[in-house]
């Protein structure tokens, strides 16, 4: 059943989220949370990476079986700090927003 799309799985529910999709394309979202992502930003939502909990930061999970998502985390970790120019020796990130409001804060901060 995994394999069958949510378009032929659930047609009512695939029909509404088009229709979400829809009004978002169609106008301009000013919540920084909810800005429109690009594909490959919903490729990676709608990955196996959202069937693994991860609680804890790479290298110090509290669960295991997270080696691929410790690599991911830090690979953006290192991202950020590139972007940035920034010395990973003297600097460190965190990417684990938990909600709309910290990443909209983490947005704010970054740009003040």
């Amino acid at each position: 059943m995994a394999d069958v799309p949510l378009k032929q799985h659930d047609p009512e529910l695939w029909s509404l989220i088009e229709k979400e999709k829809a009004r978002q394309y169609g106008g301009i979202e000013l919540i920084a949370s909810e800005n429109f992502a690009y594909g490959f930003v919903f490729e990676c939502l709608g990955s196996a990476l959202t069937n693994k909990y991860s609680e804890g930061y790479p290298g110090k999970r509290y669960y295991g079986g997270n080696e691929y998502i410790d690599q991911i985390e830090s690979l953006c970790q290192k991202r950020a700090l590139d972007v940035y120019g920034l010395d990973p020796k003297q600097w460190a990130v965190n990417v684990q927003p938990y909600s709309g409001s910290p990443a909209n804060m983490e947005v704010y901060t970054g740009l003040l």
